[in-house]
C-alpha cells in the first residue's frame, strides 16, 4: 500500500509588530516541525508595515513551499482600533497566501487552543508546552511562533478526521460542538 504523500501546512499569527509563522508536515496522522519563526515589523507608516508582512511571508512561502495556509482570526478586541490594524494585518498575511495561489482556512483562538490543548481558554505558556510536546521539540517556541505552529495543528487535525465531518447546524460553546 502506497504511503500518503506528506501535507505541508503554514500558520500565521498575524501581529502589526510580530508576524509568527510555522510550518508543519502531516503524513499519516504524523506531525513533523519544519521550522518556525516571527517577521519582526519595522515601525513606521503603516503601508509600509503591512508590505514588510507581505513581502516577509511570500520569502518563507517560496522557501518552505506549503501547501495550505492556517490563518487566526482576529477577535474582536475592546480597542476597536486596534481590531482594526491587527485585521489589516491579517489581511497581509491572507494576500501572501492567495498571491501564491494557496488555500487559506481560518480558526478562532478558541478553536486553535481547543484542537491543541483541550482547552479553549488555555494560557500562553499552555499553547507553547503543547505544541513542544505534539512536535518533539527541543525547547519551547517563542509566543507567536508557538500560536502560529498551533494554528497549523489546528488546521492538520481539523481538515483530517473528525474535523471533515458535516458541521451545518451546529454551532461552538464551551469548546464543544452543540445544535
Amino acid at each position: 500500500m502506497d504511503r500518503p504523500a506528506p501535507l505541508r501546512i503554514l500558520g500565521i499569527d498575524p501581529g502589526l509588530r510580530i508576524t509568527g509563522f510555522g510550518i508543519i508536515e502531516i503524513c499519516a496522522g504524523r506531525l513533523t516541525y519544519i521550522t518556525s519563526g516571527c517577521v519582526k515589523v519595522p515601525a513606521g507608516e503603516l503601508p509600509d508595515r503591512l508590505k514588510s508582512i507581505l513581502s516577509s511571508l511570500r520569502e518563507v512561502i517560496a522557501q518552505h513551499r506549503p501547501a495550505q495556509v492556517a490563518v487566526e482570526k482576529v477577535f474582536v478586541n475592546v480597542n476597536p482600533q486596534s481590531t482594526l490594524l491587527l485585521g489589516q494585518a491579517r489581511g497581509a498575511a491572507i494576500c501572501a497566501a492567495v498571491v501564491e495561489g494557496l488555500s487559506v482556512a481560518e480558526y478562532t483562538a478558541l478553536q486553535v487552543k481547543q484542537s491543541v490543548v483541550g482547552k479553549g481558554h488555555a494560557s500562553k505558556e499552555q499553547v507553547q508546552h503543547m505544541v513542544k510536546r505534539l512536535l518533539q521539540l527541543a525547547a519551547e517556541p517563542s509566543a507567536d511562533s508557538a500560536d502560529a505552529l498551533a494554528c497549523a495543528i489546528c488546521h492538520a487535525h481539523g481538515g483530517q478526521g473528525l474535523g471533515a465531518l458535516a458541521t451545518a447546524g451546529f454551532r461552538v460553546r464551551g469548546g464543544r460542538l452543540v445544535r
